[in-house]
């Protein structure tokens, strides 16, 4: 497995990065020209080789004005994502095959070996399916440097010292250093991001080299929540990170505000250009209606947020070597919550916490099992009976009123939910909710061990809510 790490330049000058910022925009008309070429039906079965050889022996080569290395890396790059794109519609057409009823299991083995081969080309069937889930792409990136693995240059002034990577110039140009903000060399292929006046040096790293085996894992199966006010909360009550809600909160309030003022000032510079005065709407439009520091924040504030999620992960490993959580990847339609709480929510960064679980357990060796998330945090634990949600509180419909955290709730019965025989992961869940009420009908039938005890839950837990009071 591989992972990639970047590296940002540290305090170069205008001049370095403006002869960068001309070589990636050359580059980037080499990137449109295989995508306007090759990037439909003409360029199925070629590879970058042989574009590269026929630019070549046809002189169109001559016209790049950039390394040579640099521009037939630009190819290789660029055939593969036209493949990536054409492989992504491959997907559908599987779909359009295998719910092709009137065919052959032969007929249909065919067609998937035509579609994985590149045969699809003269299968009229094949063709047209292809043609309607391929969309035909273009290039719009001209911000981006190759560097060759065996190009890689990087040296330091000094022991101890930061990283300078040297880049290839021009035709006839010498090297252009580049200081970065690292004490490590980057090494293999290197893809240079010019924006916002910084390059982005992006490089994998073996992911073997990534795993703590210093840092053992726990020797339990925990059950985990994933929430807005904090990243996780497992099934012994314990919350990790807790400082992600008011984050999240903070940072929607201020794009909110700052979304107010840019639509203002989009207004006046509109209004200036019906009037004529096209100076004052270029100088609106220039110094204050600019991305630089609007991506430099949002970096900033998804940094921060990772890294809230990241130690959050790390905490629930430390105890566990089996970490049971909800699949989230389907959407979840819910109540209109009112236009700030929706927006808040929008922001609920439910991608990178699933995202963090799936690289801590494989980094560290733990097990992540995927279980269906419907109504886990309706359910009164240890039992099958839908309690009533009342904001962060779960209370149970039974005598005791007994009162829950819905959270930890939740996590329990995830951990539950782990290989139970009846709900799947893809489990419907208005199927889910009839195998529910099912089983506490059935349960309902059954003798009440021990129904004089005030204070407790059929399940036989105490009153959390008055506990914690």
């Amino acid at each position: 497995m591989k992972v990639t790490r970047i590296a940002y330049s540290a305090g170069i000058n205008a001049g370095k990065y403006t002869a960068l910022l001309e070589q990636a925009q050359r580059l980037g008309r080499v990137r449109s020209m295989v995508w306007n070429q090759f990037g439909s039906i003409a360029g199925v079965g070629l590879s970058d080789r042989f574009i590269r050889d026929l630019w070549m022996a046809d002189g169109t080569a001559e016209a790049f004005d950039v390394p040579a290395n640099a521009w037939k890396e630009t190819v290789r790059d660029a055939v593969a994502d036209i493949r990536a794109h054409r492989d992504a519609a491959k997907v559908e057409v599987r779909k359009k095959i295998h719910r092709r009823t009137v065919a052959s299991p032969q007929e249909r083995k065919r067609l998937y070996a035509a579609l994985k081969r590149d045969q699809w080309v003269d299968d009229p069937l094949l063709s047209r399916w292809m043609r309607q889930c391929w969309r035909r792409g273009h290039n719009h990136t001209a911000n981006q440097i190759i560097i060759r693995s065996d190009q890689v240059r990087t040296f330091t002034r000094a022991e101890g010292g930061n990283v300078w990577l040297k880049v290839p110039g021009g035709s006839g140009c010498a090297p252009i250093t580049v200081p970065l903000n690292t004490t490590i060399a980057p090494e293999k292929t290197l893809r240079l991001i010019l924006r916002g006046g910084r390059v982005e040096v992006h490089y994998q790293i073996d992911d073997q080299s990534l795993r703590s085996s210093h840092r053992p894992v726990g020797d339990r199966a925990i059950g985990v929540d994933k929430g807005y006010t904090e990243v996780l909360t497992d099934s012994d009550g314990r919350r990790h990170g807790q400082g992600l809600g008011p984050l999240l909160s903070a940072r929607s309030d201020q794009l909110k505000m700052r979304n107010a003022r840019r639509a203002k000032l989009r207004s006046i510079a509109n209004a200036a250009d019906l009037r004529g005065d096209h100076a004052k709407a270029l100088r609106v439009r220039r110094h204050n209606l600019g991305t630089i520091k609007k991506i430099r924040q949002e970096r900033a504030w998804k940094t921060r947020v990772r890294d809230i999620t990241y130690r959050a992960v790390n905490a629930v490993a430390d105890n566990a070597n089996v970490i049971v959580a909800e699949d989230l990847t389907r959407r979840i339609n819910n109540r209109d919550r009112g236009p700030d709480t929706n927006r808040r929510l929008a922001a609920w960064t439910k991608g990178i916490t699933a995202q963090a679980l799936h690289d801590v357990s494989e980094r560290r060796g733990s097990s992540l099992r995927l279980v269906n998330a419907a109504y886990t945090s309706q359910v009164i634990p240890g039992t099958s009976t839908l309690g009533r949600r009342s904001a962060t509180w779960l209370h149970c419909p039974h005598k005791g009123r007994v009162v829950w955290d819905a959270d930890h709730a939740a996590a329990i019965n995830i951990l539950d939910r782990d290989g139970d025989p009846d709900i799947s992961l893809w489990t419907p869940h208005t199927q889910v909710k009839q195998i529910i009420q099912e089983r506490d009908r059935h349960r309902s039938r059954l003798p009440d061990q021990d129904s004089s005890t005030a204070g407790y839950c059929r399940c036989g837990e105490r009153n959390i809510r008055s506990d914690q009071q």
